[in-house]
């Protein structure tokens, strides 16, 4: 991953957005918005920031407005009180936040990893209607869906083989929310691998991002309610990818009304390594 600008001649625009209790770093590349332009907003998981789509944005600067932003406590972005509300909540009122800086309507979100998460939620709520027109998913379940899937996987002997394939991929959930080891483990040698493999500096931005584990994996109070998605929803599945499985997206078509499941040979970081097959795949749903 480079922290070049992302493509040659391309400029960048960025602000700060003042949402509850965080300042977020928003950056902004390609065309302005304007009629007929597609804007894509594009939300990063842990442990990254927006660098993880400069390659997709390379791809998509010519034809496209394009949105991206550090989550709170991520990359630029920051918590104003220590130690800060990294719930659901706060996160999709981020999400609304940034859209209402920026003015656009009708986007086209995309969320990697937790980002993707937080876009579940996101398109659930009240205040996307005439804001969010369509939503892509890459490598992060919606967690309502998520506990619902292990729960009936679990009161099913013959669908215990998904649930304890599932279980080993997500070992290191378990491990996160331990007091001190992860820090611990970050520090000593996991930034120095996951910066070799990424191939830029990620800092303190892997143990800054511990906290959205803590915040919501066992705050099922504070997650928002599951509704009906009516909008156009596309899922990307990495068949490669080594934290969840391909059939987490079982059971989705039960309340997405517009769903389309795409598979591809690839990682959980698929959006990077592979920013040509994903900015096809953005361009055909815009």
């Amino acid at each position: 991953m480079s922290d070049r600008a992302p493509t040659a001649g391309t400029r960048e625009r960025r602000r700060t957005v003042v949402a509850q209790g965080a300042e977020l770093a928003v950056f902004e590349y390609g065309l302005d918005p304007a009629p007929g332009v597609p804007t894509l907003v594009l939300v990063h998981g842990y442990p990254d920031d927006h660098r993880l789509f400069l390659p997709v944005i390379r791809e998509l600067a010519r034809t496209h407005h394009l949105i991206a932003y550090d989550t709170r406590n991520a990359g630029a972005s920051g918590v104003v009180d220590t130690p800060g509300d990294f719930s659901l909540k706060a996160l999709v009122d981020d999400v609304f936040a940034v859209l209402a800086a920026v003015g656009a309507a009708e986007v086209h979100l995309v969320g990697h990893d937790w980002g993707s998460i937080q876009g579940w939620a996101a398109v659930q709520d009240a205040r996307a209607g005439g804001r969010i027109a369509r939503y892509t998913s890459i490598s992060g379940p919606d967690l309502r869906h998520f506990a619902r899937w292990m729960r009936e996987r679990g009161r099913t002997p013959g669908a215990w083989r998904q649930l304890g394939g599932q279980l080993l991929r997500s070992w290191y959930v378990g491990v996160f929310l331990v007091p001190r080891l992860p820090e611990a483990a970050w520090r000593l040698f996991l930034t120095r691998r996951y910066e070799q493999l990424a191939k830029r500096a990620v800092g303190d931005d892997p143990l800054r991002g511990l906290a959205l584990y803590r915040a919501n994996i066992f705050a099922s109070e504070g997650w928002p309610a599951r509704e009906r998605v009516r909008i156009p929803v596309q899922v990307v599945v990495p068949l490669k990818d080594p934290f969840l499985s391909p059939e987490l997206v079982e059971g989705l078509e039960s309340w997405v009304d517009d769903l389309t499941v795409i598979r591809v040979d690839g990682g959980h970081w698929w959006p990077e390594t592979r920013p040509r097959e994903f900015a096809a795949l953005l361009r055909d749903g815009s």
